[in-house]
């Protein structure tokens, strides 16, 4: 029986030398015989040498001598014994010897083959895997395309004889271990050479096709092909109708199959069907980032198996995959676990992460701020440059806070260290366009206007212009410095500059230009070209569009008619504003903004109750409305003059109303009414002053709509 070469090692006395060996066939002889010949150029004589010694017909001792050759590193001359092969030889005598089962095999009903049976398989194998091999030896020689052509005809004579694929009783452990070399080696060939097209189909062939290739080698080929999918930048065309199976899914992009390329493979690591590899996790990680499914890669992330991740990393990625997600108040409780004492206090990325997660949430903006300056502490030695970011997000947590103190002083303190931790990080930062901007937005809310101005125009020399809110921001500082002509002509600037679908937030911002400077006529016109732009953004997705379509539209068709309705109502327009509420309810039907609204319409109509009705449902629905806290404060200082005991419950209203916005101008000027009715003139003249102040610097839209 012909054997594959190896290499026995025998000790010859006290030498120890170690002899190498050719086997086949139950004889042996020296490798150094046969390398001798070679050496001198006696190919001739070399084959006949073991033709004779080992009882080989041509193409096999081509085969054993090419092979030889090759482990020796003597390519070319690899190549010219492997040129002499007759392939189809080799392919009609192991079609004999490889009869397709008629049943399955197993372990018990196992054929034994006949002794020429197997030893015409075992001399075909060889031949076969001397076309794998000079395949190899052309792709070293730079001939990829040559090479992957004689990889492909292993492959295709391979399924030419085990034509209802290889069963593991069939083939010997060499003719295995050629094929799943020469499947896994195609693919590779063909992108080497440049025709991705033929790497897909190969990689699609090693995945659909019965090779019987094991664990490893099927996780090696899903593994390239997922990663080729994903960063080759070649658009690959759908698997054939004839590999699809009835009700299957069928990936629609590259991302969707590499993904589902992946989600098998963590499967398979999770079965310990194959050996765990890191990079896949991190393959999966980038794909389905691209497509916003953090939400599925945390699942995925929760079902790899205990010992893969420590703990505290498992919680920091779960963390990382709940807030891409929109759960931030997961991953904030991850990170605490995380950053316990009893585990990685210090983990700086940690700190952050749960810092910025912080910083979204009034409520949670002071746990925000001590992990920020835990973050500035530790970022010491290689990390200091992350010192930059950790002062960053202490200034905008500090800033978040200042919105819920308990105290005036306490407010002013909260805001001063906000403004000094961001100047600090400007520092490390000086080019960080966003920083920046937050820098800028913060000096707008504490009304240093000039400062916030520098800053925003700052901020659009940065990005060059190309990022909306930095227009949006410069034309509300504008707005509230009553430089309203200015401010429209930025906003006309950046709609130069602004993708149609992306025009809304401008849009509205110069229709309230236009009411401001007394144009409603324009301010109308502008909400109509708004509508417009809904009804065509409505036709894209077409009739039937699911909520998510609906959250992400750019022109939101709420925000439009809800604000038509406000613009008719400072008209004094209430049946356009009644009809504007009815379709700004039919999107969505629980709202404080648009109860509000309502309020503003009944009160034009003189009619109170249902009014104040309307109030307070807005501030049953939020109970930090602002504007319907201030609505109904004004409505019971008005029922004051005559009923005195409707003022302290104003006054609660309106000073509850300043402690979350305590720049509203309207809150301050009512609480003074509330005054003057209460008899205390000093404080009534304060609180006037102090709404006549607001009033100079007061923006068309608050500046934390831009945040």
């Amino acid at each position: 029986m012909l054997e594959n070469q190896s290499k026995e090692l025998s000790e010859n006395g006290e030498e120890g030398e170690i002899t190498r060996q050719l086997c086949a066939n139950g004889l042996c002889m020296k490798t150094t015989e046969v390398e001798a010949k070679l050496d001198e150029g006696n190919l001739q004589e070399a084959e006949s040498s073991l033709r004779e010694g080992l009882s080989l017909n041509s193409e096999e001792a081509r085969a054993l001598l090419g092979r030889l050759e090759y482990q020796r590193g003597n390519v070319e001359g690899a190549l010219r014994l492997f040129e002499g092969i007759d392939l189809q030889a080799a392919i009609q005598r192991l079609q004999v010897s490889a009869p397709p089962p008629e049943k399955p095999v197993t372990k018990k009903n196992r054929p034994r083959d006949p002794p020429q049976q197997s030893a015409a398989q075992h001399a075909a194998s060889l031949v076969l895997e001397a076309i794998y091999l000079k395949a190899k030896s052309l792709q070293k020689l730079g001939r990829t395309t040559e090479a992957a052509q004689e990889c492909k005809s292993v492959l295709d004579s391979v399924e030419k004889i085990f034509q209802q694929g290889i069963s593991e009783a069939q083939v010997d452990t060499r003719l295995q271990e050629t094929v799943s070399h020469a499947v896994e080696l195609l693919p590779a060939l063909w992108k080497e050479s440049g025709d991705y097209e033929e790497a897909i189909s190969a990689y699609r062939r090693a995945l659909l096709s019965q090779w019987n290739l094991d664990n490893d080698s099927c996780a090696r080929v899903q593994k390239d092909f997922a990663v080729f999918l994903l960063h080759s930048g070649v658009e690959a065309s759908p698997p054939s109708l004839g590999s699809q199976v009835e009700g299957s899914y069928i990936p629609r992009n590259n991302l969707e199959e590499a993904i589902l390329l992946l989600m098998i493979l963590v499967k398979k690591y999770n079965l310990g069907k194959a050996k765990w590899d890191p990079s896949v996790m991190e393959h999966l990680t980038f794909g389905l980032s691209l497509c916003s499914q953090t939400s599925v890669l945390a699942k995925q992330l929760e079902e790899v198996m205990p010992g893969v991740f420590t703990r505290v990393e498992r919680w920091n990625n779960l963390a990382l995959c709940y807030s891409a997600a929109g759960q931030a108040s997961a991953a904030v409780n991850l990170l605490r676990k995380s950053l316990h004492k009893h585990e990685q206090p210090d983990d700086l990325v940690a700190l952050l992460l749960a810092a910025k997660l912080c910083s979204e949430e009034p409520c949670l903006a002071a746990e925000g701020a001590g992990y920020a300056e835990r973050a500035v502490n530790n970022a010491q030695g290689m990390d200091e440059h992350l010192k930059g970011v950790g002062l960053r997000m202490l200034g905008i947590c500090l800033g978040k806070q200042a919105k819920v103190p308990t105290s005036d002083f306490e407010r002013s303190r909260l805001q001063s260290e906000s403004l000094k931790a961001l100047d600090g990080a400007i520092a490390f930062e000086h080019n960080n366009p966003d920083l920046i901007f937050e820098l800028g937005v913060q000096y707008a809310e504490q009304r240093n206007l000039k400062a916030a101005s520098r800053h925003a125009k700052e901020f659009i020399d940065a990005t060059g212009g190309s990022v909306l809110k930095g227009w949006r921001f410069l034309a509300l500082v504008l707005s509230a410095q009553q430089r309203f002509s200015e401010a429209e002509v930025v906003t006309d600037a950046a709609l130069d500059e602004t993708a149609k679908w992306d025009q809304g937030p401008l849009l509205r911002l110069k229709a309230k230009l236009k009411i401001s400077q007394s144009n409603p006529t324009e301010a109308v016109e502008t909400y109509r070209y708004l509508l417009a732009l809904v009804q065509a953004q409505r036709k894209s997705f077409g009739p039937l569009r699911t909520i998510s379509q609906m959250e992400e539209d750019k022109v939101n068709e709420f925000e439009v008619w809800h604000g038509l309705a406000y613009l008719y109502s400072s008209l004094s327009h209430w049946n356009d504003v009644e009809v504007c509420l009815k379709k700004a309810g039919e999107l969505k039907q629980y709202s404080a903004s648009m109860l509000h609204t309502e309020g503003r319409m009944w009160e034009g109509r003189k009619e109170f109750t249902p009014a104040l009705a309307a109030f307070l449902d807005g501030l049953l629905l939020d109970n930090d409305s602002v504007p319907c806290k201030v609505a109904v404060g004004a409505l019971l200082c008005e029922r004051g003059k005559d009923h005195q005991p409707t003022l302290p419950v104003a006054r609660s209203l309106l000073s509850d109303a300043l402690r979350i916005d305590p720049t509203n101008r309207k809150a301050w000027y009512y609480l003074g009414m509330v005054h003057k009715h209460d008899g205390r003139i000093a404080d009534a003249t304060d609180c006037f002053q102090a709404a006549s102040m607001l009033e100079e610097s007061d923006p068309i839209e608050s500046f934390s709509t831009i945040l």
